[in-house]
């Protein structure tokens, strides 16, 4: 058995020291984003600006439950360390402030000021829609000439309105150059509208794309379109959250790999494809503003159970942003995930091992709650990763053989009475089948993210340990052979 020693004893949190020892804390992430207080869901209008990352985010600022959504807002540097703003968006007359996007304007083409950052959101007016008159979701806009630190909302609002679709929101604008107009990319019920517009104010129907392709177990929401490179050929990705429908149960993220001319979304690959199989990562969508690189974030958590979790102060934080990136399995096309560099680079190595030969590693003491394990060309064989601790509590991460799939099995561990789909074990189709496993797994306090063969599969999930996670064991059916093992501790 190899043994893990001599780790600082160090707690880090997004929180003050006093604050680490209130019980109301204790499953508050280190280098996840979670708002101060009160409920968070879907990330919004994520756009890059001046060496800012900026996220905002559907926002109850009274209570850690659903209710009247805001646009909250926080902005990073570094995408490890958030700054949480003052909030951006207010409801209004029009309603409250779904889901939506931002752009920078940098030709002035809405007539705001040039450079000016302007969200698209939806307003969901809750009166009308007592009334089901189907009336109650609307497009709209806010503008700032501040890079986000105040809004000012167009007079002319709604931008978009409802045509009698009941579910007819969270809009995803992007500049198309080909065709110089902006797109937006629309949920409407369960499938796709595709808008366009010169000014952001006036805005055409182009096409629909989805009512025979995909998954259905539930209404479509929160699109992103987004072009990607794969060997100088540009092909394009369309994201939709569903919900319910997933893999494991609950809302979950497909995508769909095709081509876009400006009008119409077409894609001739019909099969369905998770972006994450894990339970708690929904309704991800990616910056705008950064070039080409599709970076993502998600929501880490599932309807199932979003209002029940054991937090009190707050409830749910954001995944780590993503890398995408287009890979081929035979002739199939796949988005893989990736962690980016900076949070790559925010770990420091605490210890290494090469080849192995025991049918078990463990780590202890003195184990930080926030870190990064990695696995590389572990020999193909059904293996588990068993994080534990003096409770007895055991999140169990693993891979069977027999149906070439990794799984998350979190039924003891620790607080999974507030619901009963939470316990149940997640399992994640493995793409390929090359004779060794690798993969990187980022813990933080109370989630784990697998990134498994390069981020081919990937795994999100929550969970609720009634004592800090202590020990480390992997288990191998046979003698863990591998290239290198190793763990790295977050830094600060």
């Amino acid at each position: 058995m190899l043994l893990l020693a001599g780790i600082a004893s160090t707690t880090f949190a997004q929180v003050d020291s006093k604050e680490i020892k209130d019980p109301k804390e204790k499953y508050r992430p280190i280098y996840h984003f979670t708002p101060g207080q009160g409920w968070m869901n879907d990330p919004n209008g994520m756009v890059y600006i001046n060496g800012n990352y900026h996220l905002f985010f559907q926002h109850n600022p009274e209570k850690p439950v659903w209710g009247p959504m805001h646009w909250g807002h926080a902005t990073s540097k570094d995408l490890l360390h958030w700054d949480e703003k003052k909030i951006a968006l207010y409801p209004d007359s029009l309603g409250t402030i779904f889901s939506g996007s931002a752009v920078i304007d940098k030709d002035n083409t809405a007539g705001f000021g040039k450079g000016a950052m302007v969200a698209i959101f939806t307003h969901h007016n809750h009166q009308e829609e007592d009334r089901k008159t189907g009336l109650h979701q609307n497009q709209s806009l806010a503008y700032s000439l501040d890079e986000g630190a105040t809004w000012t909302k167009y007079k002319g609002n709604p931008v978009l309105p409802n045509p009698g679709i009941w579910d007819f929101r969270d809009p995803k604008v992007m500049w198309h150059a080909h065709s110089q107009r902006w797109i937006m990319t629309l949920a409407t019920k369960d499938c796709i509208t595709f808008y366009s517009s010169k000014n952001l104010k006036e805005w055409n129907k182009e096409s629909e794309f989805g009512k025979e392709v995909g998954a259905h177990g539930g209404v479509w929401e929160c699109p992103d379109l987004i072009p990607m490179d794969y060997k100088g050929v540009t092909k394009w990705i369309l994201l939709v959250s569903i919900n319910p429908g997933g893999p494991n149960g609950g809302s979950v993220t497909q995508y769909f790999v095709g081509d876009f001319d400006g009008h119409q979304f077409r894609t001739e690959d019909t099969k369905i494809k998770w972006l994450d199989w894990g339970p708690d990562n929904y309704a991800g969508v990616t910056w705008s503003n950064l070039g080409d690189r599709p970076l993502m974030i998600g929501w880490m958590s599932n309807w199932q159970y979003a209002n029940e979790v054991p937090t009190t102060a707050w409830r749910s934080s954001s995944t780590i942003p993503r890398v995408l990136s287009l890979e081929k399995v035979g002739q199939s096309f796949y988005v893989a995930s990736t962690a980016p560099k900076e949070i790559e680079t925010a770990f420091r190595p605490l210890k290494k091992y090469h080849d192995g030969g025991a049918k078990e590693v463990s780590f202890e003491e003195h184990l930080p709650q926030a870190y990064r394990l990695d696995l590389k060309k572990l020999k193909q064989q059904a293996f588990k990763v068993i994080l534990s601790n003096e409770s007895g509590d055991e999140l169990v991460i693993g891979y069977r053989e027999d149906q070439n799939a990794y799984y998350i099995d979190r039924s003891k561990s620790g607080e999974v009475s507030f619901n009963a789909e939470f316990a149940k074990t997640a399992l994640a189709q493995r793409l390929l089948n090359t004779g060794t496993l690798s993969f990187s797994l980022y813990v933080d306090v109370s989630s784990v993210e697998l990134f498994a063969d390069g981020g081919l599969t990937t795994m999100t999930s929550l969970f609720f340990p009634n004592k800090p996670i202590t020990k480390i064991r992997i288990l191998g059916d046979k003698k863990l052979e591998f290239q290198e093992l190793s763990i790295a501790e977050f830094k600060k």
